[in-house]
C-alpha cells in the first residue's frame, strides 16, 4: 500500500483535469449543464426512471437532481411520464434529441480522450480502462455501504 499516497495525490490531479476538461468538449450549447447531461447516459442505458432512481445511481441529492432534471426537459433531452406502476408519480425518458446528445457528448468524450492517449499502446489502454473499471465499481461499492469486489489476481 506504499504507493497510496501518490493515488491519492494523482485523483486529486485527476478530479481537477477532469473538471477544466468539460469545457474543452466541443458539443456546442445543448441546453442543459453538463452536470444535468450526463443524467442522459443512465436513461438512456437503463430506460425511464423517477428522479429518485437517478439521484441514488449518480450518488447526488435529489433536490440537485430535480433541478437538472428540469433542464432536460426544457431543453427537449428528456420528458416526463406517468409511472406505470404508480400513476401519481413520474418518470423521466430520454427524448430523440436526448439520444442524439449522448451520441455528440460520446463523440467529443471519445475524440479528447484519443488525442490525450496518442501514443499509448492499445494493450495499455485496455489494462488501464479495465483498472479504472475495477477501481470505480469499488468506490461504488463503498459509497452504497457494500464490500468492494476482489479484483482479479495477476498472472505472476
Amino acid at each position: 500500500m506504499d504507493a497510496l499516497p501518490q493515488l491519492a495525490e494523482e485523483l486529486v490531479r485527476f478530479h481537477r483535469l477532469a473538471t477544466r476538461s468539460r469545457s474543452i468538449l466541443s458539443v456546442g450549447d445543448l441546453g442543459a449543464e453538463f452536470s444535468a447531461l450526463m443524467l442522459l447516459f443512465p436513461l438512456r442505458r437503463q430506460g425511464p426512471m423517477r428522479a429518485t432512481d437517478l439521484a441514488e445511481i449518480k450518488q447526488a441529492d435529489p433536490s440537485t437532481i430535480s433541478r437538472q432534471v428540469a433542464q432536460l426537459v426544457k431543453a427537449g433531452l428528456a420528458r416526463r411520464e406517468a409511472d406505470p406502476v404508480d400513476g401519481r408519480a413520474s418518470r423521466l425518458a430520454i427524448t430523440d434529441a436526448g439520444l442524439a446528445a449522448c451520441e455528440q457528448l460520446e463523440q467529443a468524450r471519445q475524440a479528447w480522450l484519443r488525442e490525450a492517449l496518442e501514443g499509448w499502446p492499445d494493450d495499455r489502454i485496455a489494462t488501464f480502462a479495465g483498472l479504472f473499471e475495477q477501481f470505480n465499481s469499488s468506490v461504488e461499492a463503498l459509497l452504497r455501504n457494500e464490500p468492494a469486489a476482489t479484483p482479479p489476481r495477476e498472472n505472476a
